[in-house]
């Protein structure tokens, strides 16, 4: 595999080795940007000049020894930079730079990263694609018809197009998740607030089920971003989480809960194959798998319920203009309409007493989560329903409608997959596991108990050695 491809520690493993320098990696990627990313329109924000110079610096300093030691890498557009735009896809926002550099970036750059740009969103974060009005929009490498998810869209397009090191994401809905297995890398969605992230300029209090976490094209680079990330504040007085070991060592060792499919959730078959074969092969090499073992809850009123917490989540930043347009839709909806959106936006000005009902009962679940992996170390399901979509800029995700298994349902129920796991907290790592018929990827979630963080990279990690890893798009090599 070329250099562009190779993994953000294989990549620090050169440059300590003196098979490289820190800015001539540098160069290397900000050259390949230059040629190949008006393709795909992944990284939008150059901080090139400032990367330079810190790459020049670290080519001076004798000691090597941090684990990400002159990696090239991007972040999200919606993560701060200090002296680089922040809009999350607004235009009157352009202009403005950022007065910090949030906290998991910074603690990038301890560890190492050069940071040389920031890559594309949705407005808002709001989308499983990634277009805006600054900075266009965002195509998949591997078939630019396609979009590359979202929100962290921009992220996964420029790993698997080898136009980064590395990448910072973050997710509530699936966006880190999603454009893993859209694009064909991994990605980790961490324990909720297990990753802080206080900037100066945002909210002091994390967002329910919002996360940040790594998108990279190795399983051993999400647990050492992991490591780096899942430390307290400082300004904060929380204790340390001690995240617990596998169980686990190895395939014939693992124990395995299998969940591809379920009634009244359509998902595209070639997807619940992809994972009813990992299974197969997962049985042939000796792991204990079921296909039947769930959790001990409907998984229905479960969703509905997260459904509810997303929108509160939400609302604490959503203009009182939008807020008046959703109390109007809330009105006019039919008692029997059971889309993700009529769900959503009946918890529009949600009482807090309500909502403390809501989250009683999402922790009662959680215990139910926190039961059934005793007897399962991880369990396998869809990231989403289908494969990289076509480019949808028609409307709002409210409006538009899309074709599952020849069923035509709402844009916005395709949040089952992701939200039965991030509604409850857990840690989900994305692997890629195979390709559609089409030569689009296929990512698997795998799902671990709350902080069983290094269980699912661990399991993704056993995945990639079993075969199941990055490859570069047609056409990129």
């Amino acid at each position: 595999m070329t250099l562009h491809f190779q993994s953000a520690s294989a990549l620090a493993g050169l440059i300590r080795k003196g098979e490289i320098g820190c800015l001539e990696l540098l160069d290397r990627f900000i050259g390949r940007a230059a040629l190949l990313n008006p393709r795909i329109d992944a990284i939008v924000v150059h901080d090139f000049d400032r990367a330079r110079e810190r790459a020049r610096a670290l080519d001076n300093q004798s000691d090597k020894s941090v684990p990400l030691f002159g990696v090239p890498m991007t972040v999200k557009e919606s993560f701060d930079v200090a002296g680089l735009p922040t809009t999350r896809g607004h235009p009157e926002l352009a202009n403005m730079q950022a007065a910090t550099t949030c906290l998991a970036v910074r603690r990038l750059e301890e560890a190492g990263a050069v940071v040389f740009g920031k890559t594309n969103v949705p407005v808002d974060l709001a989308d499983w694609q990634s277009y805006n009005p600054v900075y266009g929009t965002t195509s998949n490498p591997w078939n630019t018809d396609r979009t590359p998810g979202g929100s962290s869209g921009g992220s996964a397009a420029a790993l698997a197009a080898g136009l980064t090191g590395l990448e910072l994401g973050s997710d509530i809905g699936g966006s880190i998740r999603v454009p893993a297995h859209y694009c064909g890398v991994f990605g980790h969605k961490p324990s909720w607030a297990l990753c802080p992230n206080y900037s100066g300029a945002g909210p002091s209090a994390p967002t329910d089920i919002a996360v940040l976490g790594p998108l990279a094209r190795s399983a051993n680079d999400l647990r050492l971003v992991l490591d780096l990330l899942a430390r307290p504040d400082p300004a904060d007085t929380g204790l340390a989480i001690t995240l617990p070991s596998p169980r686990f060592t190895s395939l014939k060792t693992l124990r395995v809960a299998v969940w591809n499919h379920e009634p009244g959730q359509p998902t595209e078959p070639e997807i619940v194959a992809a994972i009813d074969g990992l299974a197969d092969r997962l049985e042939r090499e000796g792991a204990t798998v079921s296909r039947t073992a769930r959790p001990a809850f409907d998984p229905l009123p479960a969703y509905r319920i997260y459904l509810r917490l997303l929108h509160a989540a939400w609302g604490g930043n959503t203009p009182e203009a939008i807020i008046a347009e959703q109390r109007k839709a809330a009105a006019r909806l039919s008692p029997d309409d059971n889309s993700a959106d009529a769900w959503m936006l009946r918890g529009t000005d949600m009482p807090h007493g309500i909502w403390l009902g809501l989250n009683q009962r999402r922790h009662a679940i959680r215990r139910l989560w926190n039961a059934f992996f005793q007897e399962w170390d991880v369990l396998l399901c869809p990231v989403f329903a289908t494969p990289a979509m076509p480019h949808r800029q028609d409307g709002t995700t409210w409006e538009r409608r899309i074709a599952i298994d020849g069923q035509t349902v709402h844009y916005n129920d395709q949040l089952f997959w992701p939200l039965m796991i991030g509604g409850s907290h857990l840690p989900a790592t994305v692997a890629p596991i195979g390709r559609t018929r089409d030569g689009l990827p296929i990512g698997v979630q795998i799902v671990g108990p709350s902080h069983g963080d290094r269980s699912t990279i661990a399991a993704a990690g056993l995945l990639e050695r079993a075969g199941y890893a990055f490859a570069p798009p047609p056409g990129w090599e």
